[in-house]
């Protein structure tokens, strides 16, 4: 196969409607077909439905641990978005490349599928593996099962380089998040005769009052962490969903709630605080009314932050490509704690930024594109001599 540009493959990627929702496929198919033409074997990592896929390469000696270059495949939806251009279709425009995923984070996946010709050419002293993944979009969901498989591995990779969009500068630090849903059963009756019904909107109300309270205490300024923005964990209520009408007292109610934890603090702690006040405050004063009532706490997705020093291997070689030692945090999550959960330190860098990821008309610069480009060439040269 000839070589293709980042830019030739960016529109081929773009042009796969891998929204999280739906099949990655045919995207995963393209992928092993082009590394296969190269020489490059792939194995997939199948959904139990066998509708999605991870994919993951080795280019160079299999004896030994090398470097993971790390994209996630699916996008975010384009529905209800004011779009300029066709989504999914790379359109070129005043040195930007505009298309769904551009910048999250097809960009990164097609510098890294052009360098694979340079990593062929070189004789790699460490290998270098391609894995590319699904649902990271909805809660980091599946390149959980390749990391498992990989940690039963005798040679797990030494480090790990995700190129989530920051604008090529590196980053070694970022939240962890837990999303939980809280349901709230109480006992519907007619209005007039409100204290005879427990009303679950009203119960629901105090929870994400609560919350609120928890939110609080971790803004406090003990609590801070300056690398962050903003610098503590936060607690916040996204969905509510509740009531018939007005003369009716609702018997059903249910909130989404996320917490967003610095490293090192435990998010489950905020849902354990939560299932502890309503337990001991809630529950008595509605069973009293109703021996039905309930309330019950169940996890959507979490996903782990990340902070890796800043004197490891991982960063100092994304120092080295990136040509900076300015590290970083990022507000959005990645699988990057997930990666360094399974021994693997990782880092983060890509081309984009996430100010564009998610909206209409998403873009990646071509500056940006090629400057990915050459940070991947310099890790071959680094992969030759390591």
């Amino acid at each position: 196969m000839s070589e293709l540009s980042s830019q030739t493959l960016l529109a081929r990627l773009v042009g796969f409607a891998t929204v999280s929702r739906d099949s990655n496929l045919e995207l995963i198919g393209f992928i092993r077909d082009y590394l296969a033409g190269l020489g490059v074997d792939s194995e997939l990592f199948l959904n139990e439905e066998g509708t999605k896929a991870n994919l993951f390469a080795t280019i160079g000696p299999t004896d030994r641990g090398g470097v993971v270059l790390s994209g996630h495949t699916d996008v975010v939806p384009v529905d209800g978005q004011a779009w300029t251009v066709e989504p999914f279709a790379l359109t070129e425009r005043d040195g930007r490349l505009y298309g769904r995923g551009t910048a999250d984070m097809k960009g990164y996946i097609a510098s890294v599928l052009a360098a694979v010709p340079a990593f062929l050419a070189q004789p790699l002293k460490l290998p270098v593996h391609l894995a590319f993944s699904y649902d990271e979009e909805v809660g980091c969901l599946g390149v959980r099962s390749m990391l498992e498989a990989l940690q039963q591995r005798p040679h797990k990779p030494r480090l790990c380089l995700i190129g989530e969009p920051t604008e090529l500068k590196p980053v070694l630090g970022h939240k962890g998040k837990l999303a939980m849903r809280c349901q709230v059963h109480g006992a519907a009756c007619h209005s007039a005769y409100a204290p005879y019904g427990v009303n679950a909107i009203e119960y629901a109300a105090r929870l994400i009052g609560k919350l609120g309270e928890i939110g609080d205490e971790l803004a406090r300024p003990e609590q801070h962490d300056q690398r962050f923005d903003p610098p503590f964990s936060t607690v916040q209520t996204g969905v509510i969903k509740g009531g018939r009408a007005l003369n009716i007292v609702p018997e059903e109610c249910e909130f989404d709630f996320e917490v967003r934890a610095l490293p090192g603090f435990e998010a489950q702690a905020v849902a354990d605080r939560l299932q502890t006040y309503a337990e001991a405050e809630l529950l008595p004063r509605m069973r009293a009314v109703n021996a039905g009532s309930d309330i019950r706490l169940k996890p959507l997705s979490a996903y782990p932050g990340l902070a890796t020093p800043a004197d490891s291997e991982a960063a100092r070689l994304v120092a080295l490509l990136s040509g900076s030692d300015d590290f970083g945090t990022v507000a959005f999550g990645t699988e990057g704690g997930l990666f360094d959960q399974a021994g693997i330190p990782t880092v983060v860098c890509g081309p984009g930024s996430m100010d564009q990821g998610h909206k209409p008309d998403e873009f990646v610069s071509v500056a940006q594109l090629r400057g990915c480009d050459a940070m991947l060439i310099r890790l071959a040269e680094y992969l030759r001599t390591a």
